[in-house]
Order: C-alpha cells, then structure tokens, then sequence
C-alpha cells in the first residue's frame, strides 16, 4: 500500500462563544484524519494573540502536535522573544512563519520587514527547536512587484532557516507544479505542501480570494455563480473541483495537504473520504 501523503488542518481562533462551542464540535470531529499537525493562525501585531493563545492551548488537547502561526509585523524582538519562550514552554515544535499584514496606521517601520527575518530571528534564538514552514504563493502574492520578487523573497525565507513551506489556497494545479518547478531551479529543496480551500460559500470564496490572489478560473466561478443560493448545489459542485484537485496532486507526488478548515469540519472530511484517505 502507498504511504498516505501529509495532511494538516487549519484553525482560526473563534471570537464568540457560539464559535467556540463550534470549533470544539469541528476539531473532535476531524480527530478521525490524525492529521500530522494542525495550525492555528495568528492576528497582525497580535490582535487575536490571547485566543490565537487559547486555541493553541484547546488544540493542544486533541491533536498530538500543533503549529501555531506566528506574524511578526509590528512585533518587537523582545515580544517575539517572549511568544518563542511561551511555545517552548508549552512544547510546540512546530511554527509557521509569516510577516503577517500591516496594521492599520502602521506603516513600514518595526524590527521585521520581512518573514525572513523573522524565520532567521527564531534560528539565532532556538536553533533547531522549531521545525518552521512558511509561506508559498504558487500565484504570486498579491503585494509582490513582480513574479521574479515573488520568487526571491521565498527562496529567502527558505535560506533563513525554513524547513518547508504550505501554498496559499489554489485551483489550478498547473500554478502549484510551475512554482515548485521554478523555486527548485533556485536552489531550494524543501517539502512545499498544498494549500486547499474546500468550497461552501461562493460570496465568502471571491471575497477571500479577491483579497489573498488566488484565482478562481472562469469556468468555476461561473458556476458557482449560476448556482444563486442554492447551497447544496455549491456543497456539492465544490466537493468534485476540490476532490479532482487533490487527485492530481496526490497523483504527482505532493507531499502533504494542508486543508483551510474554516473552522468546519463535514467539508474537507468528505472530500478525504472521496480521495480513500479516510473511512467512510
């Protein structure tokens, strides 16, 4: 039998406690996957840093090992000094890196510019604690001046000190094997997992995308569109385009599946049953 491919789930860090109570009901439930990880993410200049804290802690509960996402923008050395102590403490071995967005009023000032430097602040402080991924943007980020910057400032982040990466969400897998492709003529060798975004919310989808810069190709999102309110009809048309997605991942050798659970669980359970990565 073929070794089962990686797979991580993403939480986010719920702010009422209807969603608590939600995430809770998600989490127990995706239990079954035994994912390898699962991530939980992280407000810009800590804005979410005492429930980004709880669900670390909740998470730490049901899953043998979590990553809590740590964003350096309008962060001090010593505040993230303190965040990596914290997670030490808590025996997190697992990080991801970003520079995380400006807020507002920010500006371009603060110890950190970039997530490399902070990828290469938690190698100067832990050393080999952490193992650390970070971000890949097979679609290029929506900040970047161009495709070729795109490129250098992830071959940086990976000469940091970065041990793999997980994508932005994307839809056409020919944009994940181009960037793979193209970061490996570089230099850099390292697991670069896939990002997958189940589809439940057409509005919720092109709002997400229109802001992070990843496409919806045409031919989904008139689809999708067609489909007005009728939410079981997106469930399901959704679940085939991300199922057929992860096949021709899984087919060419991805080595792992990072799924944005947002925070639900019934979507990305189906579709790993679909793919036979879990029981039915």
């Amino acid at each position: 039998m073929a070794e089962r491919p990686g797979l991580s789930l993403e939480f986010f860090p719920p702010k009422t406690l209807e969603a608590r109570q939600r995430l809770a009901s998600t989490a127990e439930d995706l239990r079954a996957v035994r994912p390898d990880y699962v991530s939980v993410t992280y407000g810009a200049g800590g804005s979410t840093r005492e429930g980004s804290l709880e669900t670390v802690r909740q998470m730490l509960g049901l899953f043998p090992s979590v990553a809590p996402h740590i964003s350096c923008i309008g962060a001090s050395a010593a505040q993230m000094r303190e965040l990596l102590d914290l997670y030490a403490e808590m025996k997190i071995s697992r990080l991801v890196a970003l520079r995380g967005d400006l807020p507002s009023g920010y500006g371009q000032g603060g110890e950190f510019q970039h997530a490399s430097d902070l990828v290469h602040f938690i190698r100067s402080q832990t050393q080999s604690s952490f193992h650390v991924e970070v971000a890949a943007y097979p679609e290029i980020h929506p900040q970047a001046k161009s495709a070729e910057d795109d490129l250098r400032f992830f071959v940086e982040k990976v000469r940091a000190g970065a041990d793999g990466a997980i994508t932005q969400y994307f839809f056409n897998s020919d944009a994940y094997f181009r960037f793979v492709d193209d970061v490996y003529e570089l230099g850099v060798d390292v697991p670069i997992i896939a990002g997958i975004m189940p589809i439940t919310n057409f509005s919720q989808l092109a709002r997400f995308s229109d802001a992070c810069g990843a496409e919806i190709p045409r031919w989904i999102r008139q689809r999708l569109a067609g489909f007005g309110d009728d939410a079981a009809s997106i469930a399901a048309f959704g679940e085939s385009v991300i199922t057929d997605l992860c096949d021709q991942l899984l087919t060419a050798g991805v080595p792992g599946l990072h799924f944005y659970t947002m925070n639900r669980a019934e979507p990305t359970l189906a579709i790993l049953r679909n793919l036979k990565l879990i029981g039915s």
